[in-house]
């Protein structure tokens, strides 16, 4: 995040770091890289009543402690044992630990103004957007910390709590493969890869099921709008919320320069969109302050009433609800669209 995006910080919004990771900001089917797993040994079954014997499960790979991980930043992590106390530096990480059924293991998280699970609320913060409690973090005793990068956390607050020999994995989600990844490096690092694995595998399925439902159909003009309370903020062409529009079957409207999400309000118009989606929704944005702007009234979706608010979280956040995103997003864009998930 950065100061190019400054109402979005204030919200506590997740994307993508250089604009205020509105997710702070916000998935392929691999583990982490540098994983090490190792198969359960399987006790010898117990004879059964019968005279059919019973089967031997099957083993299954888990996490084996220690473990060395490789975060995305390329850093070497060491877990000598499975982590109890965890910190979460991230919405979306912190999403991923209760996914995975490890609550109860979540002693800090960041401030988060659109916190999910609702149980993660009561998890002490101890860390904002731009800082970072260390000594907080130290006390509590953790034993992993999972924080965010590309500036989404301070990181000489991460280099310090390394120094002080607290493992800290930097994650940070460019496209949707990376955000999938993630979430199972989460799962390999605490110890919960195959439920990790299962997470993904819903996403990746959710993906494939808009990819089939939309690959037919016109792909309209999409204006997602992020932010207009200081400009007008919509997708940088890296970011993977921009994938995410054209797997559900828009042409999405960028800046045209990586790392950048601010869009001049000339070039929406320009542009010409047939759908506008108003990320900015829940913070009291309507389709119709929307039509009233100047010189909007020129636009396809304004003249449409193609003017939709959608759920940004579940959409810009690269964690576990990101099937959730990609099907929401697709309806958005494609109102009369069916998904066979969605039928009763």
């Amino acid at each position: 995040m950065d100061a190019r995006f400054p109402a979005a910080r204030r919200r506590g919004r997740t994307i993508p770091a250089i604009l205020v990771f509105l997710v702070a900001l916000v998935v392929a089917a691999c583990a982490g890289p540098g994983a090490t797993t190792a198969p359960v040994a399987t006790a010898a079954p117990t004879a059964a009543s019968s005279s059919t014997p019973a089967p031997t499960p099957t083993p299954s790979p888990v996490a084996a402690f220690p473990v060395t991980l490789t975060d995305d930043e390329g850093t070497s992590v060491e877990l000598q044992a499975e982590p109890q106390k965890i910190v979460s530096l991230t919405p979306a990480a912190t999403e991923t630990l209760f996914a995975l059924g490890l609550g109860d293991r979540v002693v800090g998280k960041v401030e988060d103004f659109s916190v999910y699970p609702p149980e993660a609320a009561s998890v002490p913060d101890v860390a904002k957007f731009g800082s970072v409690d260390v000594e907080k973090i130290v006390g509590l005793g953790a034993d992993l910390v999972i924080a965010g990068g590309s500036n989404f956390n301070p990181p000489e607050a991460i280099a310090q709590l390394r120094s002080l020999g607290v493992p800290t994995v930097v994650l940070f989600a460019p496209d949707v493969a990376t955000a999938l990844k993630d979430i199972e490096l989460i799962g390999t690092a605490t110890g919960a890869p195959d439920k990790a694995a299962g997470i993904t595998a819903g996403i990746t399925a959710a993906f494939d099921e808009v990819k089939a439902a939309t690959g037919a159909l016109p792909a309209p003009r999409v204006f997602y709008e992020l932010d207009a309370s200081n400009g007008f903020f919509g997708p940088a062409p890296d970011y993977f919320g921009t994938e995410m529009i054209k797997v559900a079957g828009g042409d999405p409207l960028t800046s045209g320069t990586p790392g950048v999400y601010q869009i001049e309000g000339e070039k929406i118009v320009a542009f010409d969109p047939q759908v506008v989606l108003l990320g900015d929704a829940a913070y009291g944005v309507t389709a119709d302050q929307v039509t009233a702007r100047p010189g909007w009234d020129t636009i396809s979706a304004v003249k449409d009433g193609a003017i939709r608010p959608i759920d940004d979280v579940i959409v810009t956040r690269p964690g576990p609800r990101l099937a959730d995103g990609i099907r929401a997003l697709a309806l958005a864009i494609h109102p009369d669209l069916v998904l066979p998930s969605a039928a009763p």
